[in-house]
């Protein structure tokens, strides 16, 4: 006796929840990034093809602009209570400054926020700023005992794929 083979049912799943979840997680990652927050002053970065990784924390940032204008930057910590949790939430600083002003404002940060006389000093200067503007940022740092310091460059690969 032959058996007869069952027909299979053709099965058909609906991809629409599937869809409406992956465009729900894309509204909410795009939504709730934090970016890199725009620059107060944009600099063009010298090239170099040295690569040392800055801490994300605990670092004061002087830019110099190619009009030799100086700009402080730091960022601290306070914390807020927000639905019955405290959060730490990140104040940037800025504070103007001139090659000869630098010493009082970079001390007088150290002074006012706890644990600031540990943090790392990294200048971003742009290229075309002038060597003696250079020069007198760099006697305003020895002169506050800061003789350990960053400059941020741009990686050289970085320059050639932009052009």
């Amino acid at each position: 006796m032959l058996k007869r083979m069952k027909r299979r049912i053709g099965i058909k799943i609906d991809m629409t929840p599937m869809v409406d979840i992956a465009f729900l997680l894309l509204i909410f990652y795009m939504a709730t990034t934090s970016f890199k927050p725009p620059e107060k002053l944009h600099v063009a970065l010298p090239s170099s093809h040295s690569e040392i990784k800055l801490p994300e924390s605990d670092m004061i940032y002087v830019t110099v602009t190619k009009e030799d204008s100086v700009l402080v930057e730091y960022i601290t910590k306070r914390t807020v209570e927000r639905e019955g949790k405290e959060v730490s939430e990140p104040i940037r600083h800025y504070e103007e400054a001139t090659p000869t002003t630098l010493p009082r404002v970079i001390t007088q940060i150290r002074a006012s926020v706890p644990g600031a006389y540990k943090w790392f000093v990294v200048i971003k200067a742009d290229k075309d700023v002038s060597y003696g503007t250079m020069n007198s940022i760099m006697n305003a740092l020895q002169e506050i005992k800061i003789s350990k310091f960053s400059l941020v460059t741009e990686m050289e690969m970085e320059r050639e794929e932009k052009i």
